[in-house]
């Protein structure tokens, strides 16, 4: 079976949590660890401007000696990550995150962002399609006794 993006979003729902890139790196942190999240979308005016992460605070914050009161979440997002539609399949996600090294995707509709897949997802997807694959092995061995 061959999984797409889509699957993910049905599964773990499509809710995306915002911060505007003027909100201090703190308050996205504060947002992060309330919601137990690695990373926030940052849109402007209902458009897609990048995604902070918990990566981008630890190196662009702490190793530089920022201050994460003073900094800025346009200062440290990510804005270039490749974007994915729905119709995308789970595979060619996983090659895009291990091709480039990264952890989240965006999610796109033509260019509204309609979600966020993380590399969680995408290899706790893999896993439930294997184990959906395992099961009809199973079953089609078991009726064919």
């Amino acid at each position: 079976m061959n999984k797409k993006v889509t699957d993910i979003l049905l599964r773990k729902g499509s809710n995306i949590t915002t911060v505007t890139p003027g909100t201090s790196v703190l308050e996205a942190l504060q947002i992060m660890a309330d919601r137990n999240i690695g990373s926030v979308m940052v849109m402007e005016d209902g458009k897609y401007a990048g995604i902070m992460t918990e990566r981008d605070y630890s190196r662009k914050i702490i190793l530089k000696g920022k201050s994460s009161t003073d900094t800025k979440v346009e200062e440290i997002m990510t804005s270039d990550y490749p974007r994915v539609t729905t119709a995308d399949s789970i595979d060619y996600c996983m090659q895009l995150m291990s091709d480039k090294n990264i952890r989240y995707l965006p999610v796109f509709d033509l260019d509204h962002v309609i979600g966020i897949i993380s590399i969680n997802d995408v290899v706790k997807e893999t896993i439930l399609s294997h184990e959906e694959t395992i099961t009809q092995l199973k079953d089609y061995l078991h009726s064919s006794r």
